[in-house]
């Protein structure tokens, strides 16, 4: 029998030993998590068993983590991504379940032993098997720079609800493992619990975190204010566990109530090395839980429940995907990404087994199975083009089209600058590039940003610029320089190497987030890195102008115009789906465009007349047929004039409705 700490030092061994084996194959270290679990476990070599060490290790991992999910957890990003989130992901819960509790009462009749109640059983594997696993699913999404993709916005949806959707599940497990008459109660005992706790904590823990966050990070003391972390995290754990609930629904609250305070970036920072040792421990323990020999007995019913899932979910997910109007390509690889169990399932499959719910042999099996699934995940997605490609025959077409659309745009333009990406400092770039008569062509995979920048007449296309084929479409060899806008640097080497395969000797300029990327990014081929922000914006075009052949005198008068009238021309931009902020959003400057339909009240009257500035509002150009105009108190306005407004967006919803 091995003390607590020779426990802790032959996890931490084969923690190292397995995350080093599965980088080397360049695989995510989670699943060297699980391989070593598995080789260490009981089951295996036996140099480590289900101890309560590994047991509170475990908990602390799944508390950490569901920490650092309520970090997450804005309603500003829900609201952007409310469709998906609470469309596209509660259909999948909601329906996963509906599938395996259908699926278990015909089972039952077969394997009648594993279930001690059929119904509440199928609910409690139906809500293991509705998770997929968070941590793979985007790690291999920021890896393939897919994040920012169709799917990769729907899956990161679809997971976000799974998340959410565990703290219920948490709760009505427990509550199922005591049928009959009282379970009503039961679980309306448990709802008002949790309400009543939730309330508590969000009534006064905001309040009093916000001002006990002050009093920390006054004292200047980086190992105080770790400590203070810890013990708000683990303390909102305890609270609720007293309260009968989970640890990990407290954990939640409590990155949920820090992610509204200004303190939330440096508790993100702060709290990862925690968050990925501990859950990393937690696969471990996971892996431990495998029976081997169970399973090479089993083999074939093994391969049964890993396959009947994963197809179920699959076809599930990729069928919800297309009713909420994805393309068949889209929601093939949707599904492909979350087929695969996840850890969250894990912690709902073992908490029914130790409640008597599901047969210890049955979960036994499942749980091999859904270890198995999450290590081909890597694999699946390795293949997901191939296979999205070969089942969904317009995929190709799409792709050709939205290429062609590039091309097309592209088609006329010579010496002019490609910009990949187009959010605040693509457009101040744009802007500036215009003042001076340089054509550019902006790439951007932000489909509303895009609609909105086209409609002002601004030369954006959709397109992703670490795609080799976006960059030719775009005119890459007749263009004069290249221009990386976003802030995300494994995306601008991608578009860096392409762009020197391409056209070696185009000028590349890059933004970067900090210094520690500039040697990485000059490496991969930039010929300038700059900083970011307005002044970022300003820099970026500098670099920008100078390259092209501007004198530079010229280039430091418009600078230093523009710091002069404190950046009042650069702000504003078109807000997209993806510009997420916080709770004073309607009084952000933005940009927004509005067509002069043939009936709008504005048409045959000047701007002079019209009283926009009296709302707040501001005019900076007008479009008129494929003609941008600058804009001048007595200009008279046509049907078909598309009118760019800056300002608010309370502004912009008056200066609106008096020009239509």
């Amino acid at each position: 029998m091995y003390s607590a700490l020779e426990i802790t030092l032959i996890l931490l061994v084969a923690a190292v030993l397995g995350v080093v084996a599965f980088r080397m194959m360049n695989l995510p270290p989670m699943l060297g998590y699980l391989s070593v679990g598995i080789l260490i476990g009981p089951h295996a070599l036996g140099l480590a068993s289900n101890s309560a060490t590994t047991h509170t290790l475990a908990e602390f991992g799944v508390v950490f983590l569901m920490f650092s999910i309520g970090l997450e957890f804005s309603l500003p990003k829900l609201k952007s991504m409310r469709r998906n989130v609470f469309g596209l992901g509660l259909m999948q819960v909601v329906l996963t379940i509906a599938v395996t509790m259908l699926c278990g009462a015909l089972i039952a009749k077969f394997l009648p032993k594993y279930f001690g109640t059929s119904l509440n059983a199928s609910f409690a594997l139906g809500g293991a098997v509705s998770m997929s696993s968070t941590a793979i699913v985007l790690k291999l999404l920021t890896e393939k720079l897919e994040l920012e993709s169709e799917h990769g916005r729907r899956i990161t949806a679809i997971l976000l609800f799974q998340d959410i959707a565990v703290v219920p599940l948490l709760i009505l497990v427990p509550a199922l493992a005591h049928p009959g008459p009282d379970l009503v109660e039961d679980l309306l005992m448990a709802a008002l619990k949790a309400a009543f706790v939730l309330a508590l904590l969000l009534s006064f823990g905001q309040v009093l975190l916000r001002r006990w966050f002050q009093i920390v990070v006054k004292r200047r003391s980086h190992e105080l204010f770790m400590l203070n972390l810890l013990l708000i995290t683990l303390g909102a754990a305890w609270i609720t566990e007293v309260a009968g609930l989970s640890m990990a629904l407290g954990a939640f609250i409590a990155g949920m109530l820090i992610s509204e305070t200004e303190f939330r970036l440096q508790v993100e920072e702060d709290i990862k090395p925690f968050r990925d040792v501990l859950l990393g421990l937690f696969f471990i323990t996971v892996g431990m839980l495998l029976d081997v020999m169970l399973v090479i007995d089993n083999w074939l019913l093994v391969l049964v429940l890993l396959a009947i899932p994963l197809f179920i979910k699959f076809g599930l997910i990729a069928l919800l995907a297309r009713v909420f109007g994805a393309s068949p390509g889209v929601a093939i690889r949707t599904g492909l990404g979350l087929a695969q169990g996840g850890e969250f399932g894990f912690v709902l499959l073992n908490q029914a087994g130790g409640l008597g719910l599901v047969d210890p042999g049955l979960v036994q099996l499942i749980l091999a199975a859904m270890v198995l699934s999450m290590l081909a995940t890597p694999f699946i997605f390795a293949h997901a083009d191939k296979i999205a490609l070969r089942f969904s025959r317009n995929d190709w077409m799409l792709q050709s089209l939205a290429l062609t659309q590039i091309a097309t745009r592209a088609m006329n333009e010579v010496k002019h600058v490609i910009i990949a990406g187009y959010g605040r400092s693509g457009q101040n770039l744009a802007r500036l590039l215009e003042e001076e008569n340089i054509p550019y062509h902006a790439l951007d995979l932000d489909p509303e940003r895009v609609i909105e920048a086209q409609t002002a007449g601004e030369t954006v296309s959709y397109g992703d610029a670490t795609r080799r084929e976006s960059l030719i479409a775009a005119g890459i060899h007749r263009a004069a320089a290249l221009v990386i806008t976003y802030a995300d640097t494994q995306a601008a080497l991608k578009t860096l190497h392409f762009a020197n395969e391409l056209a070696p000797a185009l000028p590349a300029i890059v933004r970067s987030v900090g210094e520690e990327d500039l040697d990485t990014l000059r490496a991969g081929g930039a010929d300038e890195v700059v900083p970011e922000a307005i002044e970022g914006s300003l820099m970026l075009a500098s670099h920008t102008l100078l390259m092209l052949g501007v004198p530079l005198q010229q280039v430091v008068q418009r600078i230093q115009a523009a710091r002069s009238e404190r950046y009042a021309s650069l702000r504003g931009y078109f807000h997209g789906v993806d510009d997420v902020s916080d709770d004073d959003e309607r009084m952000q400057v933005r940009l927004h465009s509005v067509s002069l339909r043939d009936k709008a009240a504005a048409i045959g009257k000047q701007f002079s007349a019209l009283g926009l500035s009296e709302l707040g509002a501001e005019v900076t150009a007008v479009r008129r047929g494929k003609i941008r105009i600058r804009f001048s108190p007595d200009m008279l306005l046509e049907a078909g004039d598309v009118v760019v407004l800056r300002g608010t967006a309370e502004a912009m919803e008056l200066a609106e409705k008096r020009l239509l």
